[in-house]
């Protein structure tokens, strides 16, 4: 059974039970609480509201989780994506309803700046017009999503992944909550042993201080250089006669000068200091808990991103700092080569698929099969595949690969002519890629690095059509990477819902799961099964698997080593 809520203006909530329809299947009802109208009803499948991220931390608040929710916003924005190609659209429920109507469309809140916190003037949700309930909007809107739903290419499948995603959101919230362990002595013990003394006054800590000083005597000439500006250290160096494009570590690592090893030292030390340093522990963790905020879908390939606190971004030495309760235990699980293996479930290679039914390293399964038992020519070719890779030996091993599973690189192929002619692709479940007016392949989060697609450099006439068919190369095979992490996500959430663990973690093919120690054994069985539920529900029917490696630590460094 499903019911809808929607806020009634003054703090309480009208709901009502649903038909299959998306119409009312009974009177509507009017509760002051929200939470104590959502307890009294454990019968009820799925909520269809407006926006997980409004209601349901109110919710989590008082003690109440949901099994299942329909989130409109965010099914909104793939039935928008998916029918006219306009993601990135407004998708708030007074867009929906305006857009239903043929009306002009409202635009989204501008969203908050990374790293910005909650405010109280910060802008509530986009008003419907005079006279309209959010209830009877809802309503008229979910059903009309159902409608455009089963007008899809493939109804099962975006069914599937509205529901993924609308997971996704409760999931998100419920980490936004829980937060990840943090032991904040342990962060400002590591700061101190590799930054030294925190000065007074917003100076830099002494070690930066001491680098930044060997790098000026470096230079000599009692020139002060300031290795914190990329200009100061292109001008150094060229009055050394020494020509650089940038001060990336790669270009620094090929020069022979004194000043390169404190200038590299620097840059690694001054990228923790900035970004997980005194004013992000302060900011970021309380009560012994790292407090992220997820972004479901934030980046248009359907991978997460986080509204400040770089949560996706950890770095190994802050990792140390992420330390279970006690008595309890982090289990941490990679997806092994999942991207590969979904290539191989997408594209429907009868070879491919033979190889990545094996459960054990994809690339040395692949290597043995059409490589002479060469792994990293086995994992240059498939990753090539993706990507794009064109030139110098990617070219040759992408031709072996053709020849062994020409279905698995036509796929990918496909997709770039698609890119580079302008038009839309999806995703396995439908998640649709932005129009070529509208986004840029960078801001989809999708690898850009080498030029060309397909067999010699690429289809189109232009840099630019050539770069979106390298995006759009990888967002059918990224994208419904995403999709099916969000699926086991959802999986997962229900295999914990009888234990105490608790999702604490979640990046792109990663999960961490905090969780008393005597139950980390069923935690590593439930991700398993999990996995095996992601893969059969998304990809029905192919022998694809998706192993995890997993490790129970206490310490989230000591899963990495």
């Amino acid at each position: 059974m499903r019911w809808a809520v929607a806020e009634a203006g003054d703090g309480g909530v009208r709901l009502c039970p649903l038909d299959p329809a998306g119409r009312p299947a009974g009177p509507v009802e009017s509760a002051s609480d929200p939470a104590a109208a959502v307890r009294a009803r454990p019968d009820v499948e799925r909520w269809v509201w407006r926006s997980t991220a409004e209601m349901y931390p109110r919710l989590l608040a008082a003690g109440v989780r949901v099994p299942r929710c329909y989130d409109v916003e965010a099914a909104e924005a793939l039935l928008t994506g998916h029918a006219e190609g306009q993601s990135g659209q407004p998708r708030s429920l007074a867009a929906a309803w305006a857009r239903l109507r043929g009306l002009p469309v409202p635009a989204d809140p501008p969203a908050r700046a990374a790293g910005g916190q909650p405010s109280l003037f910060e802008p509530g949700p986009v008003p419907l017009p005079a006279g309209i309930g959010q209830l009877d909007a809802l309503l008229e809107v979910y059903a009309g999503q159902l409608a455009r739903t089963d007008a899809t290419e493939h109804p099962g499948r975006m069914r599937l992944l509205i529901a993924a995603e609308s997971a996704g959101t409760l999931v998100a919230a419920e980490m936004n909550r829980t937060g990840m362990p943090w032991r904040a002595d342990v962060h400002r013990a590591l700061l101190s042993e590799l930054l030294g003394e925190r000065l007074p006054g917003g100076l830099e800590p002494r070690r930066l201080t001491e680098l930044a000083e060997e790098v000026s005597r470096a230079f000599g000439g009692g020139v002060r250089v300031r290795p914190d500006l990329s200009a100061d250290i292109v001008k150094a160096f060229a009055r050394e006669g020494i020509s650089l494009s940038s001060t990336r570590a790669w270009e620094l690592k090929e020069i022979d000068h004194p000043a390169v090893e404190p200038l590299l030292q620097y840059k690694k030390l001054y990228r923790l200091h900035t970004a997980h340093g005194w004013s992000w522990l302060q900011t970021w963790v309380r009560e012994g808990r790292f407090r992220a905020e997820y972004v479901p879908s934030g980046a248009v390939s359907g991978r997460w991103t986080t509204n400040g606190g770089g949560a996706l971004q950890i770095p190994k030495v802050v990792r140390r700092a992420v330390v279970a309760d006690p008595g309890w235990r982090l289990v941490v699980a990679d997806a092994d080569q999942m991207e590969p293996r979904i290539l191989a479930a997408v594209s429907r290679d009868p070879g491919l698929m033979e190889v990545a039914a094996d459960e054990r390293d994809l690339y040395a399964a692949l290597s043995d099969r059409a490589f002479s038992g060469d792994r990293e020519r086995a994992k240059l070719a498939l990753l090539g595949a993706v990507y794009g890779q064109t030139s110098g030996d990617g070219l040759k091993h992408l031709a072996d690969l053709r020849r062994r599973f020409p279905a698995a690189v036509a796929y990918v192929d496909d997709a770039a002519r698609a890119g580079e002619a302008g038009r839309l692709v999806r995703t396995w479940l439908g998640r649709t890629c932005p129009p070529a007016s509208s986004a840029a392949p960078e801001e989809a989060g999708l690898p850009q690095e080498t030029d060309g697609t397909g067999e010699g450099g690429g289809y189109g006439s232009t840099p630019a059509s050539r770069a979106r068919g390298r995006f759009t190369r990888n967002f059918v095979v990224q994208g419904s990477a995403a999709d099916w992490a969000l699926v086991l996500l959802a999986a997962l959430r229900q295999e914990l819902a009888d234990l105490r663990a608790e999702l604490v973690f979640f990046q792109h093919d990663e999960v961490i799961v905090h969780c008393p120690e005597e139950e980390a054994e069923a935690v590593t069985a439930a991700i398993r099964t999990a996995s095996d539920r992601a893969g059969d529900a998304v990809f029905d029917g192919t022998p694809v698997r998706f192993p995890f490696t997993t490790a129970v630590v206490e310490c989230y460094a000591d899963a990495k080593e």
